[in-house]
């Protein structure tokens, strides 16, 4: 994920951010416009028991680990394609319409087309009010945040920058078919979230977001003939890691504080202790396209994870029992979703 410290350029200055911030100055200006205290009636989150979701904290890790073990899943490249058939094949085992959004990005550096491709897992496929949980699926090419540039270019797993997000929807998609609500429900995985060769912070001009952009933008081109409407989504990015805490990001919440208060609210009450409802930083992700194609979306996110774009984003540093967290607050979200 890109977040605004590493992002230049009119979308930074048109989302009202001053390039060169840093985080704690983030920080600092968000606590200046804290989200809005809950106040919910005491019905307003139905009472469910989440402990009837048996999510398989072991077998999550074990997806991760299998992801992982493909290596590298760059865009455009083998790893991506060994990751995209062992995505494929996982959902429609579980019985999930699953379908290929094929496309081709053309980076700055790059002097060719890459080919990319979101994957749409959809449950319930004949319901037209629809919610979307979704993450990226590709790994950054460059390990930039390693302080010796001799590291850069080495091979990196993204276990929680990425890969956890998968192993999260790969287990709960176990779950799916048991559980009831009444709109239906997709998860999406973009690719060339972060396909960059040249980082902006050292003058590149390489762009973020290919796949969230083309979801978006085909979801917008399509509004006329498609038959479904997305009510509201959660993007999922860094935020299954041991001691992972999750605020409420700012962009977030000025494009979709309802979908906000309702998910730290289900968080809230059903004692999912790593969801804080205190303002978060504002960070630049997947999300921001889905907002401006009508989807409020959430960016659930800790952006405080140390090792992040580092050699050390590995599968140890994943937490089974925050997946089965995430897993349950959001799973709960869909369900009670009216």
């Amino acid at each position: 994920m890109n977040p605004f410290t590493r992002t230049v350029g009119a979308a930074v200055i048109a989302a009202g951010v001053s390039p060169g911030c840093s985080p704690s100055e983030t920080t600092e200006a968000a606590a200046d416009n804290p989200p809005k205290p809950m106040q919910f009636a005491e019905d307003a989150v139905p009472k469910f028991a989440a402990g009837d979701l048996k999510f398989d904290a072991d077998r999550s890790l074990k997806y991760l680990k299998a992801i992982c073990d493909i290596g590298p899943r760059v865009s455009g490249t083998d790893g991506m394609k060994k990751q995209q058939e062992l995505i494929e094949k996982h959902f429609k085992d579980l019985g999930a319409t699953v379908t290929r959004q094929e496309f081709k990005a053309r980076q700055v550096s790059r002097r060719a087309d890459t080919e990319m491709t979101n994957i749409v897992v959809s449950w319930h496929p004949e319901k037209t009010r629809r919610i979307l949980l979704c993450c990226h699926y590709d790994t950054r090419p460059l390990a930039d945040q390693e302080e010796r540039r001799a590291n850069w270019m080495k091979p990196f797993l993204s276990a929680n920058d990425g890969a956890s997000g998968v192993a999260m929807l790969m287990e709960l998609g176990h779950q799916i078919k048991n559980l009831k609500g009444e709109v239906g429900l997709d998860f999406v995985f973009f690719d060339g979230e972060e396909y960059i060769f040249e980082p902006s912070q050292f003058g590149g001009g390489d762009k973020y977001f290919f796949g969230s952009e083309h979801f978006a933008a085909d979801y917008t081109r399509t509004k006329s003939t498609r038959k479904f409407k997305y009510e509201a989504g959660a993007l999922m990015d860094l935020c299954h890691a041991k001691g992972s805490v999750l605020k409420v990001e700012q962009y977030s919440y000025a494009s979709a504080p309802k979908v906000c208060e309702r998910i730290w609210a289900v968080a809230d009450s059903i004692g999912a202790k790593s969801f804080k409802y205190q303002p978060g930083p504002e960070v630049l992700d997947d999300h921001i396209a889905l907002n401006r194609a009508d989807i409020p979306t959430a960016d659930i996110i800790d952006f405080d994870y140390p090792h992040w774009h580092k050699l050390t984003d590995t599968p140890d540093k994943i937490s089974g029992d925050q997946m089965t967290e995430v897993a349950k607050v959001l799973a709960v979200w869909w369900m009670t979703t009216k």
